[in-house]
């Protein structure tokens, strides 16, 4: 179910990128010779018009076939011509390119206000405004360290934490509070402590356990807060908040554009790293990872399903802007530099570069798709 998941969640999201570029060019005047979902072997075509629209057997991807992007003699000067990519005005050629990044946005948008409407989880702290609005407010787990005592318990995000209990007394994390509860665990110096949770998940891959309470005895440690025992976890206080539509499509724009700052300072940090040798690949997750992913998202519920959805919707849509060969970003940066010296790269030049570009891609995915059934494996 988590693959057939996953495989649904990427090719919708896909279609909106591709869909996108699709639209602004045919509106444009340009001709599109196939629209495609997914890579290799052709599963089943049909044509529509002059535009082609076809099942393709690797699922991992997918593509808009636009005359002209990929410059040829019969594109520059065929009897088609007109209606080429290429000949286009480059502002034009900017606003094709771009569109499907643009599609990406306005979807993660749509489907984070969607869930505002719905209910979504939020921080109590930075929704404080709208505390009539907020329901069920408890204590959560929203980061567990890896390989920290949190982590090796089994403790998970999004579990929920009733108490603390070191020695004989026990203590309420709603009465006392996050900061009381990170007191508890500081001055149990590495003494057993236990907490009681209410379980997110369910325990393994097995669901048996989720919403039930737990009981679990962990052992602090040292400097993983500097100075203090600790035990690997992050908490909030967090409820559900219920808005109505107008404002669920605000706080909706207001949250797609702070994930989309994130994710490009994110993406820019892993680039700034791979230039100064300090770069971890550890972080970054292939198909089979996100796949894993969106698994853990729809055990938690459809809206966490349909946020995670719009996270990997904002990723795709920076990443694509990245400066890079083969990816919209690149093509746009050969656009700029063709505005600049005022006559276009030469196509055997940038068909090149671009083809290049594309390899490296696939090989940087298989060695990220590796990574990750490796560390599933190990697992």
């Amino acid at each position: 179910m988590t693959v057939v998941l996953f495989i649904i969640i990427l090719a919708i999201l896909i279609f909106v990128h591709e869909l996108g570029h699709f639209i602004v060019a045919r509106k444009s005047g340009i001709r599109v010779d196939e629209f495609g979902l997914g890579f290799g072997p052709k599963i089943y075509g049909k044509k529509i018009g002059q535009t082609e629209y076809t099942l393709n057997l690797i699922p991992f991807g997918g593509f808009v076939k636009i005359f002209g992007e990929n410059p040829d003699e019969d594109s520059i000067n065929g009897p088609d011509k007109t209606r080429s990519f290429v000949n286009k005005p480059r502002p034009i050629q900017a606003a094709v390119l771009v569109a499907g990044v643009v599609f990406n946005f306005l979807f993660a948008w749509l489907l984070v206000s969607l869930g505002f409407m719905g209910g979504i989880p939020a921080s109590a702290d930075d929704y404080a405004s709208y505390g009539d609005k907020l329901h069920d407010v408890h204590i959560a787990f929203v980061s567990v360290s890896p390989g920290s005592p949190a982590d090796k318990a089994g403790l998970k995000i999004g579990d929920t934490l009733l108490s603390v209990t070191r020695g004989t007394t026990t203590y309420d994390a709603s009465a006392v509070g996050i900061a009381g509860i990170q007191d508890v665990i500081a001055q149990s110096k590495g003494e057993p402590i236990t907490v009681k949770i209410v379980d997110a998940l369910g325990s393994g891959d097995s669901e048996l356990t989720k919403g039930q309470e737990k009981d679990i005895t962990i052992k602090a440690e040292e400097n993983i807060v500097p100075g203090k025992f600790a035990i690997g976890i992050a908490m909030d206080t967090v409820g559900i908040l219920k808005l109505p539509v107008h404002l669920a499509v605000w706080e909706g724009a207001r949250l797609t554009w702070h994930l989309m700052k994130a994710t490009a300072v994110g993406i820019y940090d892993l680039l700034y790293g791979v230039f100064h040798g300090t770069a971890s690949l550890a972080a970054v997750s292939g198909p089979v990872g996100i796949a894993g992913l969106v698994g853990d998202a729809s055990r938690l519920g459809f809206t966490y399903l349909m946020l995670f959805t719009a996270l990997i919707s904002i990723n795709l849509g920076v990443l694509n802007l990245v400066p890079f060969p083969a990816l919209d970003g690149g093509r746009l940066l050969f656009v700029i530099i063709e505005s600049i010296i005022r006559k276009p790269i030469k196509p055997s030049v940038a068909n090149a570069v671009n083809a290049v570009g594309f390899v490296i891609l696939i090989l940087l995915m298989l060695v990220v798709t590796y990574r990750d059934i490796v560390k599933l494996i190990v697992k």
